[in-house]
């Protein structure tokens, strides 16, 4: 599962509604919705992310949030470490081969790692009058 289908399917349950109706209102078919849930499927497009915004009548920090999460769901990630240095190139491929064998407090200790080098980029989403 990726962070926007956790997310994707919290807000769901959370306000009842069934992967058959809220596909329905998105107007997507109930096995691409589930696909997105489950992580099978590529990152959703910006459109579907504001029309689920608009669905759930998520605004400001919210559809931020959600915005965030589309754009780092991929489940297929490529990293090109072409030019970089062989270091980053060794933790690239030692990542992408030892990732889930990584224990849950090693992953939030290298998102928190991340996270301390790099903040995250605000991106304004607006929400739909």
């Amino acid at each position: 599962m990726t962070p926007f289908g956790q997310k994707l399917r919290s807000l769901r349950a959370a306000r009842g509604m069934t992967q058959a109706a809220m596909a329905e209102a998105l107007q997507v078919s109930a096995a691409y919705l589930s696909a997105l849930e489950h992580g099978r499927r590529g990152r959703p497009t910006a459109g579907l992310v504001h029309q689920i915004c608009d669905l759930f009548g998520l605004i400001w920090d919210d559809a931020e949030e959600l915005a965030r999460l589309a754009r780092l769901s991929h489940p297929r990630v490529v990293v090109d470490t072409a030019g970089l240095d062989p270091a980053r190139t060794e933790l690239a491929n030692r990542l992408a081969r030892e990732i889930a064998r990584l224990p849950d407090e090693a992953v939030r200790a290298m998102l928190a790692t991340l996270d301390a080098a790099a903040p995250r980029r605000r991106v304004r989403v607006r929400a739909k009058s």
